[in-house]
């Protein structure tokens, strides 16, 4: 099954797997997002009967039937990937990460069509009751596709709750509910969920800027901000709680990513969060080099982050890769050790298996269970190879948090001065409105490279590295099909962002 390294097709795949990731990106925090929105409108249509509440809803979704046709387009192509190019990896734990991925399609993702046909050609079809129910399955629909995905990718980053079977060199489920409330999975649920809300919120904000700021519409712009910016208000403190969460979890489970976004070298106690700062981009593990040229740190903050004291140890990147005794922290140097005798242990009892000697086969299983927590790390080459990239990795963490602080700003403002009743003569609120959505997806592809990139080299954490992951193609295959996919994908965001634009300059439908 392992083959030797091509490392050019590993980057290659992996290259490809990120810009689909981002694409997909793109158009899916829109749909969780909006979803319930236009649910709002239409509740407020419901009980109130005002027809311009329904004109205002049919209007919002239209936008949101045209992102949802390609953010399924961009989400089919990435589970293709999995068997072209990560076909170790799919054979490994297909008996794991098959089961989310099959109860999203088959569940969620056939409330969420289903009824998706309601709610488009329902109206006047079907009574307003069940129209308004349809468009609520729709958002349940839509979030709980993305529960089934997040609780897959959770496994990644915190293998829980399964066995790996020496027989078939498979890692087999033993405990669903195990993988499902894991402590990953429901952090990462809430804070993609939360956060998806918040960038739906600026999308609103920034089409309904752009008709105050041409003086059109101006009825179905401010009702939208009142609703959207409420929305996210509530959504974007969520956000911050669940982001906490989140980091602390990084603590206990991936504190090598956790060490990495905050650039954090050596460990100590109090230890100081660094709020800006400037990388200093040569400095590796283990030398003399200062870490940034420039920062700015909040005493003990990193300490009640990661440890929940003001004075807990937080281990540094130089710990966990040549560890640290009195600290208690074991680092990558002494586990590539162990995890090369579980290398060998396994290769050792397929062998015993083989020519019949069971005694054998044995005490290699013994040996190979002894040190099966390191199995991973037998394929690394030096104790280096565990560290992220520590300058993408703090520039996308303080870029989410920056933009995540300047939302609610916003949010705040057009609440205040819809309410005020003057926003539309607001130039320069407006003209700040209308880039709100771009900072909205920056901020949420940020967040999807700490997640990603954080876990690297691992595409199962501390279990199986990206580079044994791989299918055995050659980089020359993977690279064409990765120059395809960029042009596939440029001209459905092209065909999205033209149809947008086309139905945003048209608005709402008349009064007849």
């Amino acid at each position: 099954m392992v083959e030797a390294i091509d490392i050019g097709m590993v980057n290659w795949a992996r290259a490809l797997f990120a810009l689909t990731a981002m694409y997909h990106w793109i158009f899916v925090p829109l749909t969780l997002g909006l979803s319930w929105i236009i649910a709002f409108y239409e509740t407020i249509y419901y009980r109130t009967g005002d027809e311009s509440w329904s004109r205002l809803t049919k209007f919002w979704m239209k936008l949101f039937g045209i992102n949802f046709a390609i953010g399924v387009a961009t989400g089919i192509i990435l589970e293709f990937e999995f068997g072209t190019n990560w076909s170790n990896y799919s054979w490994m734990v297909g008996d794991i990460f098959g089961a989310p991925l099959a109860i999203e399609g088959i569940a969620a993702f056939f409330l969420e069509s289903t009824f998706f046909a309601v709610m488009f050609f329902g109206w006047n079809r079907v009574s307003k009751k069940f129209h308004l129910f349809s468009t609520y399955m729709v958002a349940v629909g839509s979030n709980l596709s993305a529960l089934w995905i997040l609780v897959a990718n959770a496994w990644m980053q915190h293998p829980v709750g399964m066995v790996f079977n020496p027989d078939t060199a498979r890692f087999e489920m033993q405990d669903i509910m195990a993988v499902i409330l894991s402590p990953i999975a429901v952090s990462k649920f809430t804070h993609t969920t939360s956060s998806s809300f918040v960038m739906a919120s600026l999308f609103v904000i920034s089409i309904s800027s752009w008709y105050l700021f041409k003086q059109r519409h101006q009825l179905l712009a401010k009702r939208s901000i009142v609703v959207a910016a409420t929305f996210g208000i509530v959504a974007s403190l969520f956000v911050g709680f669940s982001g906490d969460e989140a980091a602390y979890e990084d603590a206990k489970h991936q504190p090598m990513k956790l060490a990495a976004f905050e650039g954090h070298f050596e460990g100590d106690s109090p230890s100081g969060l660094v709020a800006l700062g400037i990388v200093n981009t040569k400095k590796q593990p283990g030398d003399d080099l200062q870490s940034f040229h420039f920062k700015l740190k909040i005493p003990g903050m990193l300490s009640i982050l990661a440890q929940r004291s003001t004075t807990g140890y937080v281990a540094g990147i130089n710990d966990l890769v040549y560890g640290n005794e009195a600290e208690g922290v074991m680092g990558v140097e002494q586990k590539i050790p162990l995890g090369k005798i579980a290398v060998q242990s396994l290769a050792d009892y397929k062998a015993a298996q083989k020519s019949g000697d069971e005694a054998a086969a044995a005490n290699a299983l013994q040996t190979f269970r002894e040190n099966e927590a390191y199995f991973g790390y037998g394929f690394l080459e030096k104790p280096e190879d565990s560290v992220p990239n520590v300058g993408i990795m703090f520039y996308s963490f303080h870029i989410m948090v920056i933009l995540a602080g300047l939302f609610i700003i916003v949010f705040a403002l057009f609440l205040f001065f819809v309410y005020k009743g003057n926003i539309e003569h607001l130039k320069w609120l407006l003209m700040a409105g209308l880039p709100m959505f771009f900072l909205g997806i920056i901020a949420q592809e940020a967040g999807w490279v700490v997640a990603e990139v954080g876990r690297q080299p691992w595409a199962i954490q501390d279990m199986l590295p990206v580079s044994i992951a791989r299918t055995n193609l050659d980089s020359g295959t993977v690279a064409t099909t990765f120059f395809m996919f960029v042009a596939l994908f440029t001209a459905l965001l092209i065909a999205e962002v033209k149809i947008m634009i086309t139905q945003i300059k048209k608005g709402p439908e008349e009064v007849k």
